[in-house]
């Protein structure tokens, strides 16, 4: 038996006939029409901003967050304002606000700009990226690092887990800066350094300060 198929027109139609006036034939109705939604952010909202150099160019990138935690507006911030890539990359900003907004699927957005190559490009700093072929490739790459693949964590600690959990996050980081000190940052990957001994050593390559 053959394989059929169910073709719905422009208008609605289930056998794939139109109207040029947009008016049903029997009773002359016209037939809605569905309607994008826009899914807009609360008046207060929480964020994430990120600062990331590639080639030169130095800069930010603030994300707004929904209540369930998903991505929903992004703002590119370029330090050289003024410049050709500041208006760009602003209102492109812009575009995937709306995208987002409307309802697009960050994966598909990755998906399509991640690995797009052009100026200004280089080493990014970041150890999880490496090199990065663009601005557009560091970006987006970064937003599916954070928020598809896992590695986003828990950035916002609910005031309900109480006042004890708070004091012994504090007192673990305050350690972690006694302990780094005046540490370097690496030469290899440009993380931090940690003291090993006489001399320093990197956690995110291996490399260290001179000492064996």
């Amino acid at each position: 038996m053959p394989e059929t198929k169910e073709i719905v027109s422009v208008d609605g139609r289930p056998d794939g006939s139109s109207s040029p006036s947009g008016e049903d034939s029997n009773n002359g109705s016209q037939e809605p029409k569905a309607q994008a939604v826009r899914r807009r952010l609360p008046d207060e909202r929480r964020s994430l901003t990120h600062h990331f150099s590639i080639g030169g160019q130095e800069g930010y990138v603030t994300v707004g967050l929904y209540e369930d935690g998903l991505p929903g507006e992004v703002f590119i911030r370029m330090a050289k304002k003024g410049s050709t890539v500041s208006g760009l990359t602003d209102s492109f900003a812009t575009a995937v606000s709306l995208a987002l907004q409307y309802g697009v699927p960050l994966q598909i957005l990755c998906d399509k700009f991640s690995h797009t190559r052009f100026e200004p490009s280089g080493w990014s700093g970041n150890p999880k990226i490496g090199y990065a072929k663009s601005l557009m490739d560091y970006l987006f790459r970064w937003l599916e690092l954070r928020f598809l693949k896992g590695e986003q964590g828990i950035l916002f600690e609910r005031q309900s887990s109480g006042e004890l959990q708070h004091e012994r996050s504090s007192i673990k980081a305050v350690g972690q800066v006694v302990e780094l000190g005046d540490a370097p940052t690496c030469q290899f990957c440009g993380s931090l350094m940690v003291r090993n001994g006489s001399c320093y050593r990197c956690l995110e390559c291996g490399s260290t300060s001179g000492c064996s």
